[in-house]
């Protein structure tokens, strides 16, 4: 089997392919990991409350376990619980849809005030009509380590990697595949493709529907350091009037860190991504900090670019191919997908063997865009 892309989801998926002792080939355009796709810097949020939808939680309480299998196996933490606050007024989607997925599935929380905030965790300072929907076991992944985790762990299951070997060509072959890139020709079983960014260049069916963006990152050192540790300050999704806002603690490198979700609405091809950092990206990452985390709002201490890759509903796009039953695919994550990766690692494992998973993806399936159905 081979699989194209070794980010979070390719690296997830030859890690259970590998794990189920299968022959499995890992192809990467770029470095193990790399800085030009959708996982780099530090770390990205895990949260069971889920004001997207809530048919996610299962996937999450899923992802949850994989990911502490995976990080017993790796020796270090990966999973770091900071409990997750998912903010805005009363009937935003965030605040609402949030405390609709703990109330569905159970999940312990509680609905705090801007006044409860601020003497809870001081370094929030939102305004006067937010709620908030605290859940205690959210918190942060370390993005760039569980995909090196995923790989090592993989590699010692018998599963082989390959960086820097771009996909020049691939096409069905009877029951199987055959693909080339610039250092040899392969061919395999099955093909899934997990090439973030990079798969609408490779599968016509996902070019209209996985459109790449311009995100940015952000990391500011704390006035008051204290009150931006992981104890202090849990991870965040924040709605008010500029925009959707997402957030961290300090850990691992300097700096409170911040983004805005779809920043400046850049849509862009993979490889034409300005990836100069402006400033106006910095401008506006700073004033919602001044405003909203005030003693977080010190020196800038690092600015990053990467990129979403988004579906039109901005649900993701898992799938076997309508006509190709030997081709699987994991695409349009847009922005909230990373969490997912360990469970998504074993669902494309399930697609690729058998055709099927246990896991509940009906409503991530092609299909609900209008094509035809695997």
């Amino acid at each position: 089997m081979i699989v194209v892309g070794v980010g979070g989801m390719g690296s997830a998926t030859i890690y259970h392919l590998a794990r189920r002792g299968l022959r499995v080939l890992g192809l990467e355009r770029y470095d193990i990991p790399h800085a030009f796709g959708s996982s780099h810097g530090v770390n990205r949020i895990i949260r069971l409350a889920y004001w997207e939808n809530a048919a996610y939680v299962p996937l999450l309480r899923r992802a949850y376990e994989l990911w502490r299998a995976l990080e017993a196996g790796a020796g270090e933490p990966l999973l770091v619980i900071t409990g997750s606050l998912d903010a805005g007024p009363a009937g935003s989607p965030v605040f609402e849809g949030s405390r609709r997925s703990c109330e569905l599935h159970g999940l312990a929380h509680e609905v705090l005030s801007s006044d409860d905030l601020r003497r809870r965790f001081p370094g929030y300072r939102l305004p006067e009509e937010t709620l908030a929907v605290f859940q205690p076991d959210g918190g942060f992944l370390m993005s760039e380590r569980c995909i090196v985790a995923h790989v090592v762990a993989a590699q010692q299951a018998g599963a082989e990697v390959h960086a820097r070997e771009v996909v020049e060509a691939w096409e069905p072959r009877g029951d199987g595949a055959w693909l080339r890139t610039a250092r040899g020709e392969y061919t395999a079983d099955r093909l899934v493709f997990t090439a973030g960014a990079w798969n609408g260049a490779l599968l016509p069916e996902l070019a209209p529907l996985a459109i790449p963006e311009r995100q940015v990152l952000a990391w500011f050192q704390p006035l008051n350091p204290d009150i931006f540790r992981p104890e202090r300050f849990p991870v965040f999704n924040l709605a008010v009037k500029e925009g959707h806002y997402y957030g961290f603690p300090v850990y691992s490198v300097p700096g409170f860190k911040i983004g805005r979700y779809h920043h400046f609405a850049e849509d862009s091809d993979a490889d034409l991504l300005d990836r100069d950092i402006h400033p106006r990206d910095e401008d506006m990452l700073r004033e919602c900090t001044e405003r909203y985390f005030p003693e977080a709002a010190g020196p800038t201490m690092a600015l990053k670019v990467c990129m979403f890759t988004n579906s039109p509903d901005e649900h993701f796009i898992i799938d076997v191919h309508a006509d190709l039953p030997q081709v699987s695919f994991a695409a349009g994550f847009s922005g909230h997908g990373y969490k997912f990766c360990s469970v998504i690692g074993e669902i494309m494992a399930d697609l690729a063997t058998k055709g099927d998973t246990a896991h509940d993806i009906g409503f991530l399936r092609l299909g609900r865009f209008g094509g035809r159905p695997a």
